[in-house]
């Protein structure tokens, strides 16, 4: 199997590892460093937070099933941990998460003769972000979103 295939089946069988444990994937992230392999694996709860302990149970449970499943076989360094508040928004449920939150998007298309925004989210609709900024009111689609982070 080619390491892209590799990283896709890793992919899902870490996503329902955490969604069994009703986590969410966040993100994950490998690379290689001096013949090593670094995983690093940004979980969240669906409705936001966790904290260090359980990440640290998190990375030795999955640690177990990964090698149980001898899924890589090679060395492998595994880091579980928080996307932290200030996590990229990407899906609709990173949106629908954030409602009523003050977020500021970075667009790779203009809406409404900008292509950056700061607003509250309002509500996130069939692949569309209604957000308010000042007395205005604007409809982001999500293609259209290139980043979103939560101002803090």
């Amino acid at each position: 199997m080619d390491n892209e295939a590799l990283f896709k089946e890793l992919n899902i069988f870490v996503a329902d590892f955490l969604r069994g444990r009703n986590l969410d994937l966040v993100e994950m992230i490998h690379r290689y460093e001096g013949g090593d392999l670094f995983l690093r694996i940004l979980v969240d709860r669906p409705e936001g937070g966790i904290n260090l302990d359980e990440c640290a149970l998190v990375n030795r449970e999955l640690g177990d099933a990964l090698d149980e499943k001898d899924f890589l076989r090679q060395r492998y360094i595994l880091e579980v941990s928080s996307p932290g508040l200030d996590r990229s928004l990407k899906t609709e449920a990173d949106f629908k998460r954030s409602l009523h939150k003050n977020i500021r998007f970075f667009l790779n298309d203009y809406v409404n003769g900008k292509i950056e925004w700061d607003g509250v989210i309002n509500k996130v609709d069939e692949g569309k972000v209604y957000a308010s900024a000042k007395d205005f009111i604007f409809e982001i689609p999500l293609e259209k979103i290139n980043k979103a982070k939560q101002i803090i």
